[in-house]
C-alpha cells in the first residue's frame, strides 16, 4: 500500500497503464485482451481502494457516507473519498461484468468516459489532498 505520495501516485499510474491496454484493445475490437485488462483492472482497483481506506482514511462515522450536520474537513474529504471509491468500483464492475459475462466489448466501452472521468478526478483530488496530510 502507498505510504507516501510517491507511492499513491505511482499505484494510481498503475491503474492508469491497466485501463489504457483496456481502451487499445477494446479500440482494436481485441475482447479477450479486453477482457483480461478489465479484470486486472477491476481487481487491482478493488484491492487498492479498500487498502487506501484502511490505512489512509479516518474510519467513517456510525451513519457512514451520510454527511452530519457538522464535519470536520477531514472527515468531509474521507467522506467524499470514500464515496467516489464506491461510484469507481461500480462502474469498474459494471464494466467487467460486460466484457466477462456477456462479451458486450461496445458496452464497456460507451461505459469507459464515465469511468475515465471519474478516476482523473478522483485521483487528481486523492493526489492533491492526502499529499498535504
Amino acid at each position: 500500500m502507498p505510504r507516501s505520495e510517491i507511492e499513491l501516485a505511482a499505484a494510481h499510474r498503475a491503474l492508469d497503464a491497466i485501463l489504457g491496454r483496456f481502451l487499445a484493445a477494446a479500440g482494436a475490437g481485441e475482447l479477450a485482451a479486453a477482457r483480461a485488462a478489465m479484470v486486472e483492472f477491476d481487481d487491482m482497483l478493488r484491492r487498492h481502494t479498500a487498502e487506501e481506506e484502511e490505512r489512509l482514511l479516518p474510519p467513517p462515522p456510525e451513519r457512514k457516507l451520510i454527511p452530519p450536520e457538522e464535519e470536520t474537513a477531514e472527515a468531509r474529504l474521507s467522506r467524499e473519498l470514500r464515496l467516489e471509491h464506491v461510484q469507481i468500483r461500480e462502474v469498474s464492475g459494471m464494466m467487467r461484468r460486460l466484457v466477462e459475462e456477456n462479451g458486450d466489448l461496445e458496452g464497456a466501452r460507451r461505459l469507459f468516459p464515465n469511468l475515465a472521468r471519474r478516476w482523473d478526478a478522483h485521483t487528481e483530488k486523492e493526489e492533491r489532498e492526502l499529499g498535504r496530510s
